[in-house]
């Protein structure tokens, strides 16, 4: 059960006082709460953990400061949705909002080679009116003799143009607690030129110490993949360990499933599955199409593979889309045969709005049908 209190009620009010002191004498019952700091206000959420059954929604209404209570499933406590339900689908960091109803595009370099490169990507992107990209400093691979990218090297230069280029946040891959210090530190170090979002790869999804700990900390967002060859439901648990931690500023990460099933993709693409995990969860929904695609190749129809599957992510619902873009490709450290050109973008972010465009469409078209029905 989740006690939403009255915006603005603080910690050290008689009434939060008097309401913490009711709840510590309820039997079998264990309290957290959390609290969200905003621009024009502050929410507080208590969560009552265990057998809650026989509580009344009525008499937890009435109680002091609540304002409203949702009874919750046993699936997604924190971030699902539930009967009664209308907490906000969105967050905001750095001046930018992520949400079940807004569209961010997160394009930049897999994983960051020379400064050279962050530069030539982040100009185009400010040229081209974006203010999100993605850039990967820690890169786990399959191979140990691969690239594993430059680490906290690159961190200062790459948010130093960030800052000069007006780049909000950087999408940041993590594999270890260390690297959320040390994106801090450069961060602190250049001003907090730039906001980042620790990003939780395929890999790790299953890594329940590195989400702990990822979730213990509220200072960034967080952008979760679903993870190699699990179910959806176990991604979307996975998601979870993050909030229970505290941090609900989370987004879901679809980047395509691993099966033979999907040749030649290089994974079998799983945007179908953007309603599903919006339906039964709270969270913004993200794409991948250049890691679900794999490649440059194109269609008859001369449109490239990567636009399709990533058009049928946004027809879909989607609400963030992480590709992979890079200056010179042949020349990328990682993933270049995947990346699209600096010269595409335009054309991209064009595909891109004709799609959101049909999504915003379906959606009216199905709201009057509801209205006539």
């Amino acid at each position: 059960m989740i006690l939403i209190l009255k915006p603005g009620t603080l910690s050290e009010s008689h009434e939060y006082k008097q309401l913490l002191a009711h709840l510590a004498n309820l039997a079998g019952i264990t309290v957290r709460a959390h609290t969200e700091i905003g621009l024009e206000q502050t929410l507080t959420e208590i969560y009552l953990i265990g057998n809650t059954k026989a509580l009344s929604v009525e008499d937890m209404q009435s109680l002091p400061c609540v304002d409203r209570v949702v009874r919750v499933s046993e699936e997604y406590r924190v971030l699902g949705r539930h009967e009664n339900d209308d907490r906000p689908t969105y967050f905001d960091y750095n001046g930018v909002r992520f949400g079940q109803d807004t569209l961010n595009v997160f394009a930049g370099l897999c994983a960051v080679d020379t400064l050279e490169h962050v530069e030539l990507m982040l100009k185009a992107l400010r040229d081209h009116d974006q203010v999100c990209t993605r850039m990967g400093a820690y890169k786990p691979r399959t191979s140990p003799y691969s690239f594993q990218g430059h680490g906290k090297a690159c961190l200062p230069y790459v948010f130093d143009l960030a800052g000069k280029y007006e780049i909000k946040v950087i999408a940041m891959e993590v594999t270890h607690e260390s690297h959320v210090e040390e994106i801090r530190e450069a961060l602190y170090q250049t001003g907090t030129s730039t906001g980042v979002m620790l990003q939780i790869g395929t890999r790790n999804t299953q890594n329940f110490e590195l989400l702990k700990i990822v979730g213990r900390q509220q200072d960034f967002p967080v952008l979760i993949k679903r993870g190699f060859g699990i179910t959806l439901d176990e991604s979307l648990n996975a998601a979870e360990y993050l909030a229970s931690g505290g941090n609900r500023k989370v987004v879901f990460g679809l980047r395509g499933m691993k099966t033979n099933m999907g040749d030649p993709h290089r994974n079998f693409v799983d945007f179908t599955h953007v309603p599903v995990v919006k339906r039964l969860t709270r969270m913004p929904v993200c794409i991948d199409p250049s890691h679900s695609v794999g490649t440059r190749t194109g269609s008859p129809d001369g449109i490239l593979d990567v636009m399709h599957a990533t058009a049928q992510g946004i027809i879909a619902g989607a609400n963030m889309v992480l590709v992979d873009f890079h200056p010179v490709p042949s020349k990328a450290l990682v993933d270049g045969p995947q990346a699209l050109l600096l010269k595409e973008l335009p054309l991209f972010l064009e595909d891109i709005r004709i799609a959101r465009e049909a999504y915003e469409k379906r959606v009216e078209l199905a709201k009057r049908y509801q209205e006539a029905g």
